[in-house]
């Protein structure tokens, strides 16, 4: 998703519109009011509806709004469907950090999902459930709407129509759209959470590609970019859901490459120099300690790849790695486990962490601003690349303890 910001709350938990919800939204707009005719049409059919197609395409603008008036009353429908998930998850204990709306609709960020199978399902069914109720809700507000109001009756049937079409649309088992959680948290009544959720991101997988498929025969972009999504978010979940288990029990200080294997440098290293080295030594980031006298210096920053990049080539010789370093350093402990480091670099979108013992931290892992870096110990640092190491171990030998038991041969 893009940036997006905050439009207010509901229930303590933000609302926030992605930038992208800003495109979609006239477009849905147009989409409806282009084909006002057909859709008058149908419900005039099914729910006998008694719409004058005459009536709303009178001007020529008046398909567009009425379109515009379904279109946010759909989105409004999605919030719902969203806050369905939402207020079921605080329930179980789970905090919700938003609910965004964007391009292919709502995304209710949940802290963190929980693996006990009837919680996941009945957080995953909740949202279908506030969809059927919706529809429920506005074919009842349609019956009462006299049949002299056209725009409001076809706004409250199309919205009737859409929101249970949603919710069955939902109950696809294509992981991670809430038929695929149901899915996972039913294969997870009887084998491990981690399994279940390889199964369900295969068949969500599976499902993604036929739903690829028929986009491009019907040329549908919307199916085509929901196909798109459902592929990668799977596969990413999955990832993410397999280390969390092969990480249970490993924590920083296991993974980390200590100091006595560390490339460090200097401040007053010339960004010429510096370059030469990431050359020869392939390390794309480094710490960067300050010595005097005999002892062993101090972290003063971090400077990476992306940082000397910044500098003209032919000016490298005159630049140090004090000009363009970072201080204001992402850290984390050794004794916190592998997989917050992992979520930290996610988060911060970094490639690596400073591992300081015996130092203060705010709440986001940087050095508190109340205690100078130099009053912690810089142990180690830990890198995408440990980490992806260490996974690869992890799956095939069972442990990252060079002490740990023997395991069998393959």
């Amino acid at each position: 998703m893009m940036k997006s910001f905050r439009i207010g709350s509901l229930f303590g938990i933000p609302i926030k519109l992605d930038l992208t919800f800003l495109l979609v939204l006239p477009l849905f707009a147009y989409l409806i009011g282009a084909r006002i005719g057909p859709v008058v049409d149908i419900l005039n059919i099914s729910m006998n509806a008694g719409i004058d197609v005459g009536a709303l395409t009178a001007e020529w603008w008046l398909p567009y709004v009425v379109g515009l008036a379904a279109a946010i009353g759909l989105f409004v429908g999605v919030v719902l469907h969203e806050l369905g998930h939402s207020l079921t998850a605080q329930r179980y204990g789970f905090p919700i950090d938003s609910i965004t709306l964007w391009l292919f609709g709502g995304i209710a960020a949940l802290s963190e999902m929980p693996e006990d199978w009837k919680q996941e399902f009945n957080i995953a069914i909740a949202g279908p459930i506030v969809s059927v109720l919706v529809g429920v809700g506005s074919y009842a507000l349609f019956v009462l709407t006299p049949v002299s109001f056209n725009g409001a009756r076809f706004v409250l049937g199309y919205l009737a129509v859409l929101n249970v079409a949603l919710a069955i649309f939902n109950m696809i088992p294509a992981f991670p759209m809430d038929g695929g959680r149901i899915l996972r948290a039913l294969l997870a009544r009887s084998q491990p959470y981690a399994k279940a959720t390889q199964q369900a991101a295969s068949i969500g997988k599976l499902f993604a590609i036929f739903m690829g498929l028929f986009g491009l025969l019907s040329l549908n972009i919307i199916l085509i970019g929901v196909a798109f999504f459902v592929y990668i978010a799977a596969s990413s979940e999955a990832q993410q859901v397999t280390m969390k288990a092969a990480f249970q029990d490993v924590t920083v200080n296991d993974i980390m490459t200590p100091t006595r294997d560390l490339h460090t440098v200097e401040p007053e290293t010339p960004i010429s120099t510096l370059i030469q080295r990431m050359f020869t030594e392939r390390h794309t980031g480094y710490p960067v300690i300050e010595r005097s006298g005999f002892d062993d210096g101090r972290l003063v920053g971090l400077v990476t790849l992306s940082d000397a990049r910044g500098i003209d080539p032919v000016e490298r010789d005159a630049y140090t790695v004090e000009d363009v370093m970072t201080t204001d350093l992402q850290t984390i402990s050794p004794d916190s486990d592998a997989m917050t480091a992992i979520e930290r670099m996610q988060k911060h979108g970094i490639g690596r962490l400073l591992v300081v013992e015996n130092a203060a931290y705010d709440g986001d892992g940087r050095l508190s601003s109340e205690q100078p870096a130099d009053d912690g110990d810089l142990v180690g640092l830990i890198s995408r690349s440990d980490v992806m190491t260490a996974f690869d171990i992890v799956q095939k030998s069972g442990s990252v303890s060079p002490i740990g038991p023997p395991q069998a041969a393959d």
